[in-house]
Formats: structure tokens, sequence, C-alpha cells
């Protein structure tokens, strides 16, 4: 019997693909190159191992790791296997962590080494965890068991599962009050989401990829436990594809460049500015020594991408494309933006996704050319809603003339062409004297300043106005001018209640490693 596509899941895709392909490079780290092959034997032996420790389909498996093939081949193990994968912020600290585990009802937990301690400590309380790994290749703790042995003993031939459609797989995502939540993805309506089955079957699919000429190498630079770096990776592999992933632990521009030469990478993956800044850098200092023609999409989800910055970085990738992606964990596809080498365009104005509305609060559609800002809602395959948090799924999956809707709280204006222009989240909105001041559209306009390699923007208690808008800014050196210099900047380019009233020049990042802005690590400089 025919499987349909709305029954398919990923670990359906990967098995067939990897029959197809079994001689092309599926991951690679460093010096080490795994083929197809390989990774199909080796995910096959692991997802065979989690099913003997008693994990049975629907049990959560918390990912605490970097990026590594550990984490590729465990993530491909659990979808073979029909178990949930938990993403882990491996930036948490104990409570957080804590939080993360219990919340999901983690049944296994996957760390690196260097996490051993955190994990040491909370063992007492995760009294809902049946196995621990640890995925050092030959090492492990004595509490814990080896990812490695796992793939590398047993049978390596494809499982007789019966899979499905709703499987599931959480992305936890941080949000801006309160603590994570797990958004419930099924395989089937992620699969249609991201547009990568071709055809109504599995076979189908691979016999499509067989006869491509398309052979994706892909780089996730952003981490594999935030959404963007996730989806390119599973992308790249339901292609039958590559990924390459980066060795060192933080990102570094000289390695990832580098490694686009050596690899001959076709997509880059990144998130925005936080990544985009540190290649510029390097291709300013170094530009000449890197072969990068091979590189067809630079793409990013996940925050504002400067359209400054979007141009520089072609000046170097001179045959590929910037592909911006307007999204969220709760709801994909809700615009795009393209631009090509020697085209022009603005920061945060994308094309309407096939399936995006734009509503006020009250659920009426904004008027396109209106002026009036609107909430971006999607429909048609989104997630399933947040993991045990009812009150939240009936504010953000809210079920609108019958039909069930994401609104994930991005802000937006409808243009009269049907463009929408990004405003922000209006979780981080600032209410200044009555009016509303979206930090996204003020930290843009002080990005385009030569001398800030970023900014955020919040607010703060005023005796005044309520909230008074504040801000951070990231600059090359540090001088006594840049701050009054930069409000004068600013004044031809905003309105004068959206100007920050008290600017703090640094030197430090303050984003997190997944690119993603960190306004606690912000306003912490800025109180100093």
């Amino acid at each position: 019997m025919k499987k349909a596509v709305s029954d398919l899941n990923f670990g359906d895709l990967l098995d067939a693909v990897g029959e197809v392909v079994a001689d092309r490079p599926a991951l690679v780290y460093g010096p080490l190159t795994r083929s197809w092959r390989e990774f199909s034997e080796r995910t096959n032996r692991l997802a065979r191992h989690l099913m003997a420790l008693g994990l049975e389909p629907g049990a959560k498996v918390a990912f605490y790791l970097r990026n590594s093939p550990s984490y590729v081949e465990l993530l491909a193990a659990c979808f073979k296997a029909r178990l949930t994968h938990v993403n882990v912020n491996y930036r948490y600290l104990d409570e957080e962590l804590y939080h993360i585990f219990d919340n999901s009802d983690a049944a296994a937990i996957a760390y690196d080494p260097e996490f051993r301690p955190h994990v040491q400590a909370l063992r007492p309380r995760l009294q809902k965890v049946r196995v621990f790994f640890e995925s050092e290749i030959g090492q492990h703790g004595e509490d814990a068991q080896s990812l490695e042995q796992g793939c590398v003993s047993g049978d390596g031939s494809s499982l007789d599962v019966q899979r499905a459609g709703d499987d599931l797989y959480f992305m936890y995502t941080g949000g801006t009050t309160g603590m994570p939540k797990a958004v419930m993805w099924p395989h089937n309506n992620r699969i249609e989401v991201i547009g990568i089955a071709r055809g109504d079957t599995a076979a189908e699919h691979a016999r499509s990829v067989a006869d491509s000429d398309v052979f994706p190498v892909v780089l996730p630079a952003a981490p594999l436990m935030h959404s963007t770096g996730f989806t390119s990776t599973v992308s790249a592999l339901c292609a039958g594809g590559c990924v390459v992933l980066l060795p060192s632990p933080r990102f570094d521009a000289a390695e990832c460049l580098s490694e686009i030469e050596r690899c001959r990478v076709t997509a880059i993956a990144l998130v925005g500015d936080a990544f985009s800044v540190p290649i510029l850098e390097e291709l300013r200092a170094r530009g000449g020594d890197y072969d990068l023609s091979s590189v067809q999409a630079l793409t990013s989800a996940g925050a504002m991408w400067s359209a400054g910055n979007k141009r520089a970085l072609l000046d170097y990738f001179g045959n590929a494309s910037a592909r911006d992606s307007l999204g969220s964990s709760e709801g994909s596809r809700l615009g795009s933006a393209e631009l090509k080498p020697g085209e022009n365009t603005e920061t945060g104005t994308f094309t309407m996704g096939p399936n995006t509305r734009v509503l006020t609060e009250e659920f009426r559609d904004v008027a396109p050319g209106s002026g009036e800002a609107g909430l971006l809602a999607t429909f048609g395959p989104i997630p399933l809603g947040y993991y045990k948090d009812e009150a939240r799924n009936r504010e953000t999956f809210p079920t609108i003339d019958g039909v069930r809707h994401s609104i994930p709280g991005d802000w937006c204006t409808l243009e009269a062409d049907g463009t929408i222009t990004l405003l922000g989240r209006g979780s981080n909105c600032i209410n200044t004297g009555g009016e509303k001041v979206f930090p996204e559209e003020v930290e843009e306009a002080l990005k385009a300043h030569p001398d800030v390699l970023d900014a955020a923007v919040f607010g703060v208690p005023d005796e005044r106005w309520g909230e008074a808008v504040a801000g951070v800014v990231r600059v090359r050196s540090v001088t006594d001018t840049h701050e009054s210099a930069l409000g004068d900047y600013l004044k031809t380019r905003l309105a004068g209640y959206k100007r920050p009233k008290k600017l703090s020049c640094v030197l430090q990042s303050f984003r997190a490693e997944n690119g993603k802005m960190d306004y606690d690590a912000a306003k912490s400089l800025f109180a100093r």
C-alpha cells in the first residue's frame, strides 16, 4: 500500500534516500567524512539500540549537544525509531536546563562531555529520565552510555517500523516572557511547509533525488538546536545532500569560509547580522584568499538581516542570492525575500507566504496600503501547539472563521502592492507616552551607521513617559563622541519619540550563539 505525503515522516524519507545516494557524502566534520551508506547503517543501529533500551514511539530525547555528527546521527535515529527530538539551548544554566528536561518529560538525555557537570548536578531531580548518553567517541561517564557504541554495534539494515505522519518533534523556543515552550511539529506538516517531498511516496521522492543533478552541500553556521540550523540540516539530508559542520565550539568566520571553499558548499544557513558581520569583517580583511564560487544561496531566518549587509555579502559571493525567510518556531513561511547581486532592497520587506494573512488583534484583515499595523498569521500546515500549555495555545493558535491559525506575534504593515514591512515582535514593543515603538525598527536605523556593528533597543522605566527608549550599540571602537553622534544621525531617520533617550556604546556582543538578540545581556551592559 502506498504511503501518501500526508503520512510521511522524516524517517521514511531518510531510509529511501539513503538507498539511492549511498556513495555520496552525508556528513563532513573537519577531517571526518561519512558516506550515506555509513550514515544509514550507523543511524539504523542507533535507532535499534534506543528501542532496545525500552524507548517507545513518542518518547522524548533531549539533545544537549553542540553541532556535531552526534547531533545529526541521533536525530536521524530518533526519526527512524519514532522518538521525539527535544532541542536544548546549551547556554542555559541548571534551572533553565531542568525546566526543559522536566517539562518535556525527557526519557533520555544525550549530552557532550563538557556539559557533564550540569547533568550530574541535576541528575537526582531527573526521575523521568531512563538513560543518559555521552557523545564523545570512545568516552563516556560511568553513569552514561556511549552514543558511538550504539552506532557501531548491531544490525545496520533498515528498520521494520511502520511510521506515521503525525509523529512529532519538539522545538523549544525561548520567547520573551516565562520559561521556554515546546512547539510540537508533526512530521507531515513540517515536510509540507518546507517543501522537500518530491512525489507522493518516499520511494517516488527517492527516485526524484537519484535522477536530480542538484546535490546540495549545506553548511549550517547556526546551532542545530536553533530552528534555522535544524531545518537546513534536515532539508539537506532529505534531498540526499551533504551537511558540513564547523568543528569549533564557537562561530569562527575564517573557519567557515575555509570550509566553504574546501567542501564546495552550495548553501549557507545564517541567522541575520550576527553571522553576516563577522563574515564580512573576515572577507574585508582577507576576501581574496577564499574561493566562494560554489555558493548559490545565503539563507537566513529568525532575526533581522540588514539590507546593507546582504548587498555587501553578495559582492563576495558573486554566484549566490540572499534568501531571507520570515517565520518562527510556531509558524514558517510567513514571508520571503530574495536579493541577487546588483539588486536593491529594503530591510524587513517581504513577499507574503501563500497561507499568510495580516490581522488586527480583533482578527479583522488589514487593508493593503492602509498603514495600519497588524499581526502576521498563517494557516495550513502548522504545529499542533505548545506542549502542556493550553492557555498559550489559545492565544497563539486561535481558530478564525473555522480555520486554525498560528499568530506568533510579529507586527507588520501590509503595503498597497501586497508586500509586508516587518515592524517587530509585539512582546518587545515599547510604550512610550502612549506611542508604540518596535525595537527592530530603531535597531535597523542604528545599524545603518557605518561604525555600528549591532544594536539592541529596549524600554526602561521613565517617570514622564512610562517607558523611555534606550539602547546598547556595539561599535568598532569606543570614543567619547559616539553616543551624541549617533543621536544626531537618527534625527533625519526616525520620529522623535522613536529615538533613544540614552545610548551606551560597547565593544562586546550581546547576541546568543544562535544569533538571536539577548536583551538581558544588552540591558546588563547598558546598566554599567
